[in-house]
């Protein structure tokens, strides 16, 4: 007879979340890291509300007043993710923060490799560097694990 114990894939994990290879955590680290320091850069612009975001903002539609706004939800994006109990949650507030950045540039008309989907291409870093970093959420994929075969 089998327990619920044996067929949980996420038993175990919570003792060997931060377990793997180095080189895995340190990937994940670094991909995260960029993700991260672009994101507080971008951040930091808005709280201080230098003149190249404020005129960004008004050439993407928006009023130059939503701008602090913005940069505080985005901070506090970053910073539940970078709290490793929040960071599944942040990272699901960023990768809505980011998609409204591409639907802003759909909606303007912006490139699509340079302004559309650099977005995008900080939510993989965001998420690519989370799930290296994390068993559990790697557990949580339907991921074939060539280990257990």
């Amino acid at each position: 007879m089998q327990t619920i114990v044996q067929d949980n894939p996420f038993t175990g994990a919570t003792t060997t979340a931060r377990s793997g290879s180095t080189r895995t955590a340190w990937t994940g680290r670094i991909m995260s890291g960029l993700a991260v320091a672009f994101l507080i850069f971008d951040s930091l612009g808005k709280l201080l509300e230098v003149q190249p975001v404020i005129d960004g903002t008004k050439q993407l539609g928006y009023s130059p007043d939503l701008v602090f706004g913005l940069g505080v939800t985005l901070i506090s994006c970053v910073v539940a993710y970078l709290v490793p109990w929040t960071s599944v949650l942040g990272a699901v507030l960023l990768t809505g923060y980011l998609g409204g950045a591409v639907a802003t540039h759909v909606r303007v008309g912006s490139p699509l490799v340079t302004h559309v989907l650099f977005p995008t291409y900080i939510a993989a870093l965001l998420w690519g560097g989370l799930m290296l970093r994390d068993a559990r959420l790697r557990a949580l994929l339907p991921w074939h694990d060539r280990s257990r075969s």
